[in-house]
């Protein structure tokens, strides 16, 4: 088969799955008056570790970072910045090779990913915020937390996974990874293939997260799943229950796109958290 007809029928079945990882698969709501993104009038670069890293700064108060997903950017948070941009300075990030970050590197982890969030918030001179990831983003915010503890008050992540075998993600999902990366390699290595190469790669070969690592995560975190995410809730639970100060969230008759199903209860639950002191409950108490 033509070489360049191998490569769209490729992109063509990898673009959707991507983006059940990633982006949304259901109608994100965004209002008429600001494009998330996009956004010509608050979009900014910052020149971070070799390359330009785009973002998005919102509202005012304490600092609340948005980190996205694989394949994803700053449009997917359209449902929750406008709400926390009332009572939180919102910055939104493109991740590097994502979105409007360019990045012409052939390698990329999670943690290159983490050290560039921290370089921002170090530019934006931030010694501190809150952090909300989803997926890959959920990743990224737990390694920010292990690798820069000082930086992250509190932490919310929906949809992470430590290590991407059959034991944390959906076999289907880890089969169609490992053979769309198998695909990929043999149409010709334009810059566009090898961008997607690059994201594919992150999901097959990374992250590399041990529970005993997230012993290192000490700020308070909420770890949420859905009940049919392709991220397996058993696995969502073993986050949880290694981190020390963690609250679990599981949502039913939901996928991975927890916080576009139910935008309204995610963006209350998440606000409740950040503002509420965390409390462990021991003994009797768990009765309450």
């Amino acid at each position: 088969m033509n070489p360049i007809k191998t490569l769209l029928l490729v992109l063509v079945a990898f673009l959707p799955a991507l983006s059940a990882l990633g982006q949304p698969t259901l109608p994100i709501t965004s209002t008429r008056s600001t494009a998330y993104g996009s956004n010509a009038k608050v979009g900014k670069y910052a020149n971070v570790r070799g390359f330009k890293l785009y973002y998005e700064v919102y509202g005012a108060g304490k600092p609340l970072l948005f980190i996205h997903g694989n394949g994803g950017s700053i449009r997917d948070f359209s449902n929750q910045i406008p709400h926390f941009a009332r009572n939180y300075n919102v910055i939104a990030v493109d991740s590097r090779a994502q979105g409007k970050s360019t990045d012409t590197s052939d390698s990329l982890t999670y943690e290159m990913m983490a050290d560039d969030v921290n370089a921002l918030l170090d530019q934006l001179h931030l010694d501190s915020c809150y952090v909300v990831g989803w997926s890959d983003g959920g990743i990224n915010g737990l390694l920010l937390a292990m690798r820069h503890p000082e930086k992250v008050k509190k932490l919310a992540i929906t949809g992470a996974n430590l290590w991407p075998d059959t034991t944390a993600l959906e076999p289907s999902l880890v089969n169609w990874i490992v053979s769309t990366n198998d695909s990929l390699a043999k149409v010709t290595q334009t810059p566009a293939v090898k961008a997607q190469k690059k994201l594919l790669n992150l999901m097959a070969f990374h992250p590399h997260i041990s529970t005993a690592d997230l012993t290192n995560v000490k700020c308070p975190t909420l770890v949420i799943g859905g009940d049919h995410d392709v991220i397996l809730p058993k696995h969502t639970m073993l986050i949880a229950e290694a981190i020390p100060n963690s609250y679990l969230w599981i949502l039913p008759n939901s996928g991975h796109s927890t916080l576009v199903r139910y935008k309204d209860i995610f963006n209350q639950v998440v606000g409740d958290f950040f503002k509420t002191p965390y409390r462990k409950t021991r003994g009797m108490a768990q009765l309450d």
